[in-house]
């Protein structure tokens, strides 16, 4: 019985140190907490919070005031230079929303950078890390902006416009243009195919649809049957056709004279110079003028196959 008492004995005293130990840990704990509360310089912190957000009002105020003073300088530029220069309504507006969007992004970069430097962020070391993302991202996009740029100086050069028909020699590709964007140009081709073309990929662009077009006729004909006659009507078919399309006609038409063919065929050459996009009708109208009047003279118009070898 004595032992079984001296044990119940230690194993009261052992709890109570243990309880005694916990809450002395705990007032200890609870002493630190409001010690640290107590340190807490509340009127400087508050101070500190109505300047920064005095600063950001400033800051935000700022850069609206900024944004509008460049939105009223863009749109006035562009008016102005719309009215001086000759360009299609896609290709303004294309250059427009191109300047727009860089103003935009500058400007709100700039707007971040002060944040931050107001809010203290370390501005310069996330910058550096971002320097070391933006390298990786940058050889990965490489093309991408290769796209944007080339895009940029065929709106800005005029290269190219909507409407225009354009061969592009490097791809041997050769149709008109529907859409001229900053990363990709869309072409139909005379078969109905729609080619979309990454910009980085166009090197030479012939326009053929920004100059006067040559129109060249030949018409094949006998010249013993009478040379002299047989121009001598076609002269008279050209200046009734001038008059017909001088809207159309810049020069001519001329009368070349006589070319050989190939293997004793001969013909009559006719150029001239006409409006882009008024040469196939042109020509046809020319070429079935000549085949009727020297028809009508009875001269004979030969249609064997040329052989060349």
């Amino acid at each position: 019985m004595f032992f079984l008492g001296q044990s119940s004995n230690s194993t009261i005293e052992s709890t109570l140190d243990s309880t005694l130990d916990i809450k002395a840990v705990t007032e200890k704990k609870v002493s630190a907490i409001q010690r640290f509360w107590d340190s807490i310089n509340w009127d400087q912190i508050i101070a500190t919070l109505i300047e920064k957000a005095i600063y950001i009002v400033f800051l935000i105020l700022l850069f609206i005031l900024l944004n509008r003073i460049g939105k009223l300088l863009i749109d006035r530029t562009y008016g102005n230079y719309s009215k001086k220069q000759a360009l299609s309504p896609s290709r303004l507006k294309t250059l427009h929303t191109l300047i727009n969007n860089a103003f935009q992004y500058t400007l709100f970069f700039f707007f971040l950078y002060s944040l931050l430097t107001i809010v203290g962020v370390p501005v310069g070391s996330l910058l550096a890390g971002a320097g070391i993302a933006g390298v990786a991202i940058g050889l990965g996009a490489q093309g991408f902006m290769n796209d944007i740029i080339t895009g940029f100086f065929i709106i800005l050069e005029q290269q190219m416009d909507v409407g225009d028909y354009v061969r592009l020699t490097s791809l041997g590709i050769e149709g008109t243009v529907t859409s001229v964007g900053l990363r990709t140009t869309q072409m139909k081709a005379l078969d109905g195919t729609i080619h979309f073309i990454p910009n980085r990929n166009i090197t030479t662009i012939s326009n053929l649809s920004r100059s006067n077009m040559q129109v060249q006729i030949d018409v094949r004909i006998i010249p013993d049957e009478g040379y002299e006659e047989i121009t001598a009507i076609l002269d008279q078919v050209n200046e009734k056709l001038k008059e017909k399309y001088s809207d159309s006609i810049q020069t001519g038409p001329t009368l070349f004279g006589i070319v050989d063919l190939g293997n004793g065929n001969f013909a009559v050459r006719t150029t001239m110079y006409v409006l882009n996009g008024k040469q196939a009708v042109i020509k046809e109208e020319f070429l079935a003028q000549y085949v009727k009047k020297l028809t009508e003279a009875n001269f004979t118009i030969p249609n064997t196959p040329i052989t060349l070898k």
